[in-house]
């Protein structure tokens, strides 16, 4: 239900209508906080911000009123019906969400508009963190940060830039993480601008709670984005390296935890750039790769999560997991059973796909160029190919799935696309050549499904999502209990790092990692968590049970 602007306001929140109508100016929000955190919201803001005068009255508990520059401003909610969880999880009681107008009943000034403004983005930004228990919630779905999220000396002198997904296990970990003893205010969480279902919440989340949260786009990083997006990049790389130079000012060295080697490239590289790290976690191959190809020899420790056993073992299949049940969801009505579909690489996620497509009554074709990949495959049953346009002229499937990190489909393979296939792409690279564009393409956005273009033959193709990866497109990713042992490895390898950064040489380093997390018996905790004694219901929403030996520390 929402207002329209032609909406009385008077007795709006209990919907009757009256004579009088809207002013000159309006806003609608939807916030989960109560009447009575409104209010307080609405006072702080007007007293501490703008107009430290100012009061409000509560005409009832629905509604107040204030004056911004001598025009009367009306404060209005009501409760909104039930929908959707706004978390993972759902709560019990459900999380009550209100709509709020706010309403100059005239004209306002220059002045009152500065007013207003601030006012709007504050409720805003309350109305969409995250609520305690929605915040328990997260924190009792991670049980495996919170066994390890003990406190940690070496951290008390430590600042962390934290670059991933806004996802709720990123507020989970980010969380375990202040809770061993890394300072809030010395947190700055940067997004990688994926579309992520609740990264709205998670940014404002963030910012309410006391860290530094703002946008560093891979787009930008690739050169994919206009000037306006650079210019907003180069604006926020400035307050990286303010939050690098104070940290540093402070007595505190910086760490990076970071997914795609960004940062570990240009602040850990000598001669690089003025501002320098001291020490950084990389959590994907792709960040290798760009680590690898740095402008500046690396003169930092960079701790390899992404080549981790506790990845290759646990993460992949919970990313091959959620790859698929986005799959599904965002083509609710395709039928998968029985179908063709294309598989473009069959590496550490690509071969975990093919068992998910199969398992789903797919049928499903491999294509790879690394010779034992493809025995691999075919040796599992599946049909392969060591190019796309063999594969494409020997079927036509309705899905193509891409894996590969890599450009997947060449300009000569596109004419050879069936009209009507999708395309999904689990890796930004993939599909590239569509989602960047190219002369004589026609594309046009089907909103929250992907775009879909029109190809110089007249076919036509659907490229689900935004061209980045699938699984992050209006979806949260990653399930919670399945990315637990992932953070939580993470978080003994952060622990590692600091504690040991003077006896590690510049580079990258994987032995420590497997051995931080040997020693900490991490598998033996997620074994004792999700799969002994009947499985995950035995410890849903509560830390873990403590292990025989004192290791975690």
């Amino acid at each position: 239900m929402a207002f329209s602007k032609t909406d009385p306001t008077d007795d709006v929140a209990d919907g009757r209508g009256s004579t009088d109508s809207v002013g000159d100016r309006y806003e609608v929000l939807e916030t989960r906080m109560t009447q009575e955190e409104l209010h307080d919201v609405v006072r702080a803001v007007l007293r501490g911000e703008v107009q430290p005068s100012a009061e409000i009255q509560v005409v009832r508990p629905d509604t107040c009123l204030t004056q911004l520059d001598g025009t009367r401003v009306e404060i209005r909610s009501r409760v909104m019906p039930q929908t959707t969880p706004g978390t993972l999880d759902h709560l019990c009681p459900a999380a009550e969400r209100m709509q709020v107008l706010v309403s100059a009943t005239d004209q306002l000034s220059e002045k009152a508009t500065i007013m207003f403004d601030r006012l709007v983005e504050t409720l805003a930004l309350r109305g969409e963190r995250y609520t305690v228990a929605e915040e328990n919630s997260i924190v009792g779905s991670m049980p495996l940060v919170a066994l390890y999220a003990t406190d940690e000396p070496a951290f008390h002198n430590w600042a962390l830039i934290f670059r991933d997904h806004y996802v709720e296990n990123s507020v989970g970990f980010l969380l375990g993480m202040e809770r061993a003893g890394m300072a809030r205010e010395w947190i700055f969480a940067l997004s990688k601008g994926d579309r992520t279902l609740h990264r709205d919440r998670v940014h404002s989340w963030f910012l309410d709670h006391g860290y530094l949260s703002d946008t560093l786009d891979n787009s930008v990083i690739n050169g994919s984005d206009d000037a306006a997006a650079t210019a907003y990049a180069q604006g926020v790389n400035e307050r990286v390296d303010t939050f690098i130079r104070q940290a540093h000012t402070a007595g505190r060295k910086v760490l990076v935890i970071d997914d795609g080697g960004l940062l570990a490239q240009g602040y850990g590289a000598r001669g690089v750039l003025d501002q320098h790290i001291d020490a950084a976690v990389e959590l994907t191959v792709s960040g290798l790769k760009r680590i690898a190809g740095a402008p500046g020899e690396l003169s930092i420790p960079v701790l390899n999560m992404a080549r981790s056993r506790l990845k290759t073992m646990l993460g992949y299949n919970e990313i091959a997991d959620s790859c698929m049940r986005r799959l599904r969801a965002i083509l609710p009505g395709e039928k998968f059973i029985g179908q063709h579909v294309l598989l473009l690489g069959f590496g550490t996620l690509g071969a975990r796909m093919a068992h998910y497509l199969r398992v789903h009554g797919c049928r499903v074709s491999v294509v790879d160029t690394d010779i034992l990949a493809l025995i691999a495959a075919a040796e599992h049953g599946y049909e392969t190919y060591t190019s796309a346009a063999d594969a494409l002229r020997g079927h036509a499937p309705f899905l193509v799935v891409g894996t590969t990190g890599e450009l997947a489909l060449t300009p000569e393979d596109l004419p050879l696309l069936p009209d009507g296939a999708y395309l999904a792409g689990f890796a930004t690279k993939d599909f590239s050549l569509l989602s960047e564009g190219f002369p004589g393409l026609r594309s046009t956005e089907v909103p929250f499904v992907g775009v879909r273009h029109t190809l110089p033959t007249g076919a036509t193709v659907t490229l689900l999502g935004d061209g980045r990866s699938l699984n992050l497109f209006e979806y949260e990713g990653i399930a919670n209990r399945g990315y637990d042992a992932y953070r939580a490895g993470t978080l003994i390898a952060a622990k590692t790092l600091c504690r040991e950064i003077d006896r590690l040489e510049p580079g990258l380093h994987l032995e420590p990692v497997d051995r931080a997390i040997d020693d900490a018996r991490l598998f033996s905790a997620y074994y004792q968590e999700y799969l002994a004694r009947g499985g995950p219901c035995t410890g849903r929403g509560r830390p873990a049970e403590p292990l025989p030996t004192t290791a975690v520390a």
